[in-house]
């Protein structure tokens, strides 16, 4: 115990110093650290400094349909370069079909179409497969080349992104991949993102064509090798203008364009200019087509249509379309950024208010300082002096979950937030089993310096196994969360990591500091208020019976609840709009309600919360193209604008449906793998009969939480898959516990009935289950009360996981193992453990208890 070396002493104090170091630029600003010095920081999220979250999705179906129209133009060159006549070459599905004329040119037509197959590189694999078919050859596309199209699309598209954003001026704006065919990108700062979501939005593809026969009658058929296009330019009146499918000149020759008043007009235009080989192709289409009109065409439609009055040998021109100053600033900010390869559809969208992130951070910092006060008023108040250590290895614990995020620059959420809290609960459930067990080898008449040797060494065990479970449950979440909740995942599994090494290493010093200095023949392990369970000797078996049918029932109703009402899943789940509005007046809900039934978005339910000018809106999932999303969400913005004026827009949420499907099922299997996780490491740990019932008890806990959100109607979403997910932390640390202390009994008393060895082991486990339970009780307490509407439920759902997990360990995990156990874990545990002395005078005296 007293162990501890010069250079182990330094170590420990050299980790915390260095904890706290690393953690000051975070807590006061890197701003106010001097440059010279070098200093990492964590990030605020979104959710607390305000920004845009947008997850942006490759059009598939877009990239398919360029690929076929032009492999369609391929196919024909390579049958007229083969001379093979054909009566068609057009697009059929996922695939090219070619008439054949003559059907005895089939092998003609299929060596022709060779190239087709085959890959750029050599030995690569094409796009297309060869399938002959009655007089016509079908040029199969496959859906791994379309894949791979996508993929490359996406590759693509993240460069164009950056560059797009970087011209808009936002700082530090983050863009990844996502997936196989998603783009991320959060836009700190950012509050109306509906300026971006239009440059992202756009391909941008630009295009010079010529103009078809003015003669030809608008909406006719269209002469072979034309196509009708809508005049984009607002004084043209929404006309069609026929023009040539060829692209006589690309825009992706372009090598600047920029907004500029014209001198003559005073009206805003576009200019831009070409490399060298786009001023020379540009230069011959214009001096041989002197006084036809030349279309422009951007992402399939006219935006100007000019006449050419002399060719522009120069390589530059300009655009005019009756632009205003800004939408001839985004043209240009598209132009030079370059062209999307697919376009990009808004498939979620999260948007903070700068005012609610700051109430955010208020709310959380209340919330962790109060739960601090609690969680160290509680320890005091039990454990007294060793409890004033454990609260200094606690706030060690804080400097290094904090200082490992700096480390990592990861990004503090407000789940974050809740997850440190949630640390603080969790974090001192080490300090109490190492403090009961100090005091029951006390109790047992061992020395004081037995007492604390024994207590930290037969804690370790219980500690490691307790804190792996949990880490595990954070793991999957991390894997299968998003952005906010990957961050409760984060802090909370630093703060676990951390805390087994404040518990037991930098508590233990400390100890034996005071130790070494002191020398007490007692130990001050009780403060002024401490349960009095020692001695308990409570036949909980007697009623495991009623606790399992009594735990059965709740879940069949439970299971009953799920199907009817049901759960009330938002919007991560079910998709749709939620957004938080702050009216300048105390809200007027009737003609709010009122303006909500004339905008065209199906139907909005209202929510006050807060104060009387809160409100959050809640919509459907609307029907059809994703981008019908972002339509309700102007359209909704709009209508308050004009009835509300100064209404403030503080929080946008919109999932789609392919976005929805996909996170729920990413929480079940979340779920379902936590519990296979727990099957493996219990029963590794311990026996498969302690594996067995841990997981039952814990499918039961589940099943009682899905209950507890269908009745109380609480939003079931991917906070509450974290929530459930800590929940079954909860479940299985408080199981660990009691079944270690089984497993030791196992040994000792090898002639005791299991039966009353189980009870035995629960009362001897009580005061720590209390204790822990009321500790992170009393952490969680201050999220329901100060954590704000978004986490609010999250915390209500985890007091009631608390209850849930310390009763299901009586009544239900110490039942199931009883039943497995009873004729088979005393063979187990002879055949694993050689021939011990026994203490059977201290186990005879501690049965009669």
């Amino acid at each position: 115990m007293l162990n501890f070396s010069k250079a182990r002493t330094t170590i420990i104090l050299l980790i915390c110093f260095l904890g706290v170091l690393v953690s000051i630029p975070s807590l006061i600003g890197s701003h106010n650290i001097p440059s010279w010095m070098p200093a990492r920081h964590f990030n605020l999220g979104l959710d607390l400094q305000g920004g845009s979250y947008l997850l942006l999705e490759v059009d598939a179906e877009a990239v398919k349909r360029e690929r076929l129209d032009n492999a369609t133009d391929e196919a024909r060159g390579l049958m007229r370069s083969a001379e093979v006549r054909t009566t068609g070459v057009a697009v059929d599905g996922d695939g090219i079909i070619v008439r054949l004329a003559d059907q005895a040119d089939a092998a003609r037509a299929t060596e022709a179409l060779r190239p087709m197959t085959q890959g750029a590189l050599p030995g690569e694999v094409g796009d297309f497969s060869i399938v002959p078919e009655t007089g016509r050859l079908r040029l199969a596309f496959s859906q791994q080349a379309l894949a791979n199209r996508v993929s490359k699309a996406v590759d693509q598209s993240l460069e164009i992104v950056r560059r797009r954003i970087d011209e808009t001026g936002v700082n530090e704006p983050m863009v990844a991949r996502q997936g196989a065919s998603r783009v991320l990108v959060q836009l700190p700062g950012v509050t109306d993102p509906g300026r971006i979501k239009r440059l992202l939005g756009q391909t941008a593809k630009m295009t010079f064509h010529l103009v078809g026969d003015p003669s030809i009658a608008p909406g006719s058929a269209a002469p072979p090798g034309f196509e009708w296009m809508m005049n984009a330019d607002r004084g043209a009146g929404g006309s069609q203008i026929l023009v040539r499918k060829r692209v006589e000149v690309d825009g992706a020759t372009l090598t600047d364009a920029q907004p500029s008043a014209d001198p003559q007009t005073g009206r805003w235009v576009v200019s831009f200019s070409f490399d060298s080989i786009g001023a020379r192709r540009f230069g011959e289409i214009t001096r041989a087509n002197v006084g036809r009109p030349f279309a422009i065409v951007l992402d399939g439609r006219i935006i100007s249509a000019p006449v050419i009055n002399e060719p522009i040998m120069g390589g530059r021109g300009q655009i005019s379309g009756n632009f205003t100053a800004q939408t001839a600033n985004e043209l240009a900010v598209l132009l030079r950024a370059g062209a999307l390869p697919a376009p990009l559809t808004v498939v979620e969208e999260r948007s903070i208010g700068p005012e609610l992130g700051a109430d955010s951070i208020k709310a959380g910092l209340i919330s962790c300082l109060v739960g601090v006060v609690l969680v160290f008023g509680y320890m005091w108040m039990t454990y007294g002096f060793f409890g004033l250590i454990a609260n200094a290895a606690l706030i060690f614990n804080l400097f290094l979950t904090l200082a490992c995020l700096a480390m990592l620059e990861a990004t503090l959420t407000l789940p974050g937030i809740a997850g440190v809290v949630l640390t603080l609960g969790m974090s001192v459930d080490a300090n109490i089993l190492i403090n009961e067990r100090i005091r029951e080898e006390l109790r047992k008449g061992r020395t004081a310096l037995s007492a604390l040797e024994a207590g930290y060494t037969k804690a370790m065990g219980t500690i490691i196994d307790s804190n792996l479970t949990t880490l595990i449950k954070m793991v999957l979440l991390y894997i299968v969360g998003t952005g906010s909740v990957k961050g409760f995942a984060v802090t909370t599994s630093l703060g676990i990591i951390t805390s087994m090494f404040t518990a037991t290493l930098v508590a233990r010093l400390l100890t034996a500091i005071w130790f070494r200095r002191k020398r007490r023949r007692e130990l001050p392990v009780k403060g002024p208020f401490s349960l009095k369970t020692y001695g308990w000797n409570v036949n909980f078996m007697k009623g495991r019976h009623a606790g399992l049918i009594v735990s059965v029932i709740l879940s069949a109703l439970s299971v009953a609840l799920f199907f009817k009402p049901g759960l009330n899943y938002g919007i991560d789940f079910a998709g749709g709009i939620v957004m938080e509005v702050r009216t300048p007046e105390p809200t007027d809900f009737p003609r709010l309600r009122q303006v909500m039934e004339g905008v065209d978005v199906g139907p909005v339910s209202l929510q006050a919360f807060g104060s009387d000018r809160d409100v959050i809106l809640r919509m459907e999932r609307q029907e059809g193209a994703e981008s019908n999303q972002e339509a309700a969400i102007k359209a909704v913005t709009t209508a308050l604008e004009q009835n509300f004026p100064g209404t403030e827009v503080r929080r946008v949420e919109a999932v789609g449906a392919s976005v929805s499907a996909e996170l729920f099922t990413n929480g079940m299997i979340a779920l379902g793998l936590a519990a296979i996780a727990m099957l493996f490491y219990i029963t590794i740990r311990f026996e498969w009969q302690f594996g067995i019932g841990a997981v039952i008890t814990m499918l039961l806990d589940t099943t009682k939480t899905i209950g507890f959100y269908s009745l109380t109607g609480m939003q079931f979403n991917l906070t509450a898959i974290a929530a459930m997910l800590t929940i079954m932390g909860f479940s299985i640390n408080d199981k660990v516990v009691v079944y270690d202390r089984v497993r030791e009994n196992l040994r000792l008393y090898r002639k005791m009935p299991l039966r009353e060895l189980i009870n035995r082991s629960i009362n001897e486990t009580m005061t720590r289950t209390i204790n822990t339970s009321i500790a992170i009780f009393l952490s969680i307490i201050p999220l329901a009360l100060y954590g704000g509407e978004a986490l609010r439920e999250f915390a209500w759902a985890l007091l009631f996981g608390v209850v849930l997990a310390t009763s299901s360990s009586i009544f239900i995990a110490a039942p199931i193992l009883l039943y497995l156990g009873e004729n088979r874990l005393r063979k187990t545990m002879d055949a694993d453990d050689p021939p011990a002395d026994e203490p059977q005078a201290d186990g005879e005296a501690t049965s009669k208890a």
